[in-house]
């Protein structure tokens, strides 16, 4: 009697731990992409002259938006955004590198870069590649722009995807902020990519 009692509870017991649930992915507050094959590496140069990958920030959270700096809304928007969830990091905000990459290399030279990203935290890093790299470089990541209000050569806006891509510190592409993200949001988001990687 005593070895089936003991048989019951075993299988009981056998029971309940399959009936826990798995360990649940973080909840993230953005689109979690983790996986997904496009958007592995860039090759850019930086508003400082330095030509950088994406290993160059291994142990880094990176997030990478394109824009210009020309832009009404968007761009200084969420670049504003990523400054005020950087604050709220404190000290973590050391491990995250906001890039910036320019759709309009015609206007955007490295020296406006160098003076409009910084400015809204001076680690943020404006890049830039040639028209046709640019091209290749917008495909790979699912971003599209077009000029649009042109009223001559160096005058006109870009219609342009307001999505940030953010890597994980080990370098995998994990989340798509939408325009619009809270500071609150993104650096929730954030952090959980730090904890958990």
């Amino acid at each position: 009697m005593t070895r089936r009692l003991v048989a019951v509870w075993l299988a009981a017991l056998i029971a309940l731990t399959a009936c826990q649930p798995a360990a649940q992915p973080p909840a993230f507050k953005a689109t979690d992409i983790t996986g997904a094959s496009f958007a592995q590496d860039f090759r850019l140069t930086d508003h400082n002259g330095r030509v950088r990958t994406l290993a160059d920030f291994r142990g880094k959270a990176v997030a990478i938006f394109f824009g210009y700096t020309h832009c009404p809304d968007v761009c200084p928007t969420t670049l504003s955004d990523f400054a005020a969830a950087l604050k709220l990091l404190g000290p973590q905000a050391d491990r995250v590198q906001v890039i910036f990459v320019t759709l309009d290399p015609q206007r955007d030279t490295p020296a406006i870069l160098k003076q409009f990203v910084p400015a809204f935290n001076p680690g943020f890093l404006g890049m830039y590649t040639d028209p046709e790299a640019l091209k290749r470089l917008a495909k790979e990541y699912k971003v599209v722009y077009q000029k649009t209000s042109v009223k001559s050569a160096d005058d006109y806006l870009l219609d342009h995807s307001a999505g940030t891509y953010v890597y994980d510190p080990q370098g995998r592409l994990r989340l798509l902020m939408p325009y619009g993200s809270s500071p609150e949001a993104i650096a929730h988001d954030l952090k959980l990519l730090l904890q958990t990687s």
